[in-house]
């Protein structure tokens, strides 16, 4: 097969079929089509697009490209979130145990943070031991007797995804809503789970910044599970301002065990219970939404989802001491208060710009290759609509080098507006897809 063919025929709008369509793909991982060819192809697909059949032929071909998990022989529901991402977004570790704590097997394979937005990793691996880099053995086991693993991916699961991922992301064809569904699905379809509940975030500080091309991302991924005979529930979710109080890793992870206890941000915790009775509806093990909603809260309040976190904490070779006693989690070195300039109302925080400021201090990477500081970052006491007074504390700026500290706060003065009027609060959730 001359793959510069397929190029020609993608440039200009014809369809291919799924054998050339997997012939490419399995090409591409092999090293028989060198990236030069798939850039082109990828800028060709940027601009064409593809139809359904081709999507659903070239996401097969990547979550074949290598080894897809069978949990087939494990009871229960197997069902998986997965965020689109967004800055203080550390529901995965909420939502996981909750899930498990209401019934469902949850194989979670996340990543790591890039940019202003965090990743589920860097926030396990505050705790310490914890360790993420799990066999697929050790995964399934812990899928089958805990309900719960949570890993990083392997280079055995879809090293397709892996290599393509990488390319598009130095050939300018990320933002392409074919592309990004087929990375996704490939992933998560290669989890061997049942059903997925997706959280496409929209807004300042999330990958969509407009919600009609959000409910195209979320409508092309849930077509792509009907494809694999998957059902993909789909709910698009506000991030015009961080969620929860915290950014930073270890402040992140803090205010997640707050929330296991009950004891979290109202909106943390509504959007958890949101996605984990998706999951729940989705799996066919909910008759009754509100009915269902208020047992997850109190698997909250009455530390079963809590219990559940501190045995995958210490399977995975963690301290589970960490859910009683946060002093054993990274602590920064110091502390200064970020206050109001005047008095007035929050009117809007700018969320990218506020995970621009956490990476600034550490807390994020500019590349993948870059360390980070599991420590540092941002815990906010004034959010969106709160009433200020001038000289009043809006955050408290955690850090451990105060050499960017000053484009800190400049970055956050522009983030954070101030004026006379309250503002309305939209709804967190925007839209709900099926």
């Amino acid at each position: 097969m001359r793959f510069v063919e397929l190029i020609s025929k993608k440039r200009d709008g014809q369809e291919l079929t799924p054998h050339q369509l997997e012939a490419l793909v399995d090409a591409y991982t092999d090293g028989e089509v060198p990236d030069y060819q798939m850039a082109a192809f990828l800028m060709a697909v940027y601009f064409q697009s593809m139809t359904s059949t081709e999507l659903g032929a070239w996401t097969g071909a990547m979550l074949h490209s290598g080894q897809v998990l069978d949990f087939s022989d494990i009871i229960g529901a197997k069902v998986d979130k997965h965020s689109t991402g967004g800055v203080g977004d550390k529901v995965s570790l909420i939502l996981a145990p909750l899930a498990v704590a209401a019934g469902l097997k949850v194989p979670m394979i996340s990543g790591r943070g890039l940019g202003h937005t965090g990743g589920t990793l860097d926030k396990l691996e505050s705790i310490p031991g914890f360790d993420v880099n799990q066999s697929v053995e050790r995964f399934k086991e812990l899928v089958d007797t805990i309900g719960l693993g949570l890993i990083g991916q392997t280079k055995e699961i879809a090293p397709a995804d892996k290599k393509l991922y990488a390319l598009r992301d130095v050939t300018a064809t990320v933002e392409c809503i074919p592309l990004i569904a087929s990375s996704i699905m490939s992933k998560k379809l290669a989890e061997g789970i049942d059903s997925l509940v997706l959280d496409v975030k929209v807004g300042s500080g999330a990958f969509m910044k407009d919600i009609d091309r959000a409910r195209e991302l979320g409508q092309t991924m849930i077509e792509i599970g009907a494809t694999m005979d998957r059902p993909v529930r789909v709910l698009i979710t506000d991030m015009d301002q961080p969620l929860g109080r915290t950014v930073g890793n270890s402040l992140e992870v803090i205010e997640s065990l707050e929330t296991l206890r009950g004891e979290g941000p109202e909106d943390l915790t509504e959007i958890t219970v949101e996605l984990v009775a998706e999951m729940l509806n989705v799996s066919g093990d909910m008759t009754d939404r509100g009915s269902a909603k208020m047992r997850l809260r109190e698997l909250l309040r009455d530390g079963t989802a809590m219990n559940v976190f501190a045995q995958i904490i210490e399977e995975q070779g963690g301290d589970p001491r960490v859910c009683k006693d946060f002093s054993l989690l990274p602590t920064a070195s110091n502390q200064v208060e970020f206050t109001a300039w005047d008095s007035g109302f929050v009117e809007a925080i700018d969320a990218q710009g506020v995970g621009i400021a956490a990476m600034q201090l550490g807390a994020g990477r500019k590349t993948k290759e870059d360390s980070i500081d599991h420590a540092v970052g941002l815990v906010f006491h004034k959010k969106r609509g709160a009433s200020v007074k001038s000289g009043e504390s809006l955050l408290t700026i955690h850090y451990n080098d105060d050499k960017n500290l000053d484009d800190v706060h400049e970055r956050l003065k522009a983030a954070i507006s101030i004026g006379n009027t309250e503002p309305e609060q939209p709804p967190l959730i925007l839209d709900r897809l099926q």
